[in-house]
């Protein structure tokens, strides 16, 4: 490790899904406690990048779309380049490993260039990708400042926000949709809906529910309706800023393998994620010394399995419709009370 003597513009490249770009957050407090005053942008997909909009640690973001485009044809991919011409910067951090970003690596004006493709690769088979993600960036970040990194994420106002959406002042949050509710097949990471409906019901009965999902969602969620009394839907209400904010000042969330479970970390909410398919080690949100996360898994002979043929040969996600909603209740109630 040699950490770098002074860095006061620093670049950082993560177009991945929302749920890698939490991860990467943990940089961002890493840096500014290794060289202090420090401007910070990042180069995101024009979706994730809303992630920093209330960030104040964030200078700006730059958005790219289309990744694979070779510079000549990437108006977004020449700004940036141009860009960091005319205002250099001191560190670039790549957390991409993909072909596609090697020749706009070597083209942007940085005095350091460090992380994915330039470090040597990570064995992560048996820790988070969070904490692998940190390896990426541990030759320009004291060992003792990195250990302490984390997620950590900036909403909206509170107030603000509830004079938007009428929140209580107590409430549980419950995601039951993620990225692969609009593939083509079995969504090997979903809940059956019957056990969503039976689990709102109970905790409704006590609680108010907050329920939340992304523009374009609605026919998923009408399978799980009619709601109950003391249920407020905010399926496509929420921007990503909103969205932080209502998990967290929730008093817990309930989610699949998705992006909210990862920001319900990042803001010390307590989560409850149920995994199936996908390793509850490796792919959960990241544990920090602040945050409550609780992986719901059966630890099935034949799970994880994602992206293996296994996966591929199964026709019933018995990995996720054998959780009960009880259990899930049992689980919850010996953290909250």
């Amino acid at each position: 490790m040699s950490v770098l003597k002074e860095v006061k513009r620093a670049l950082i490249l993560r177009c991945g899904a929302l749920g890698d770009l939490v991860y990467a957050t943990a940089v961002i407090d890493a840096l500014h406690s290794q060289y202090g005053d420090i401007t910070i942008d990042f180069i995101t997909t024009p979706g994730t990048g809303k992630l920093f909009e209330n960030d104040p640690r964030i200078h700006q973001t730059f958005p790219l779309k289309h990744k694979k485009l070779p510079i000549w044809l990437s108006p977004q991919k020449r700004a940036i380049i141009r860009y960091s011409q005319k205002h250099p910067y001191d560190l670039l951090i790549s957390l991409e490993f993909g072909k596609q970003f090697k020749s706009l690596i070597n083209a942007i004006h940085a005095t350091h260039k460090t992380g994915m493709g330039i470090l040597e690769t990570a064995e992560t088979q048996n820790i988070n990708r969070g904490e692998a993600t940190k390896h990426y960036y541990r030759d320009v970040i004291d060992p003792t400042i990195l250990l302490k990194a984390k997620p950590i994420l900036f909403g909206k106002s509170f107030e603000e926000l509830k004079t938007k959406v009428s929140l209580p002042e107590r409430y549980i949050v419950i995601a039951p949709s993620n990225s692969h509710n609009q593939k083509k097949g079995l969504n090997y990471r979903a809940w059956p809906f019957e056990y969503w409906k039976s689990l709102i019901q109970s905790l409704a009965a006590d609680t108010p529910i907050v329920i939340v999902g992304a523009r374009g969602e609605e026919a998923f969620f009408d399978q799980i309706k009619p709601y109950p009394e003391n249920v407020i839907a905010l399926v496509g209400m929420l921007s990503i800023s909103e969205l932080i904010t209502t998990v967290q000042h929730a008093a817990a969330l309930i989610c699949t393998d998705s992006a909210t479970g990862h920001i319900g970390a990042a803001v010390d909410t307590p989560t409850f994620i149920l995994m199936g398919p996908n390793n509850p080690v490796t792919d959960s949100p990241y544990k920090s010394d602040t945050n409550s996360v609780h992986p719901i898994s059966l630890g099935l002979p034949c799970s994880p399995c994602y992206k293996t043929e296994t996966m591929k040969q199964c026709r019933d996600n018995i990995c996720m419709s054998q959780i009960t909603p009880t259990e899930v209740l049992k689980k919850l109630t010996a953290v909250l009370n």
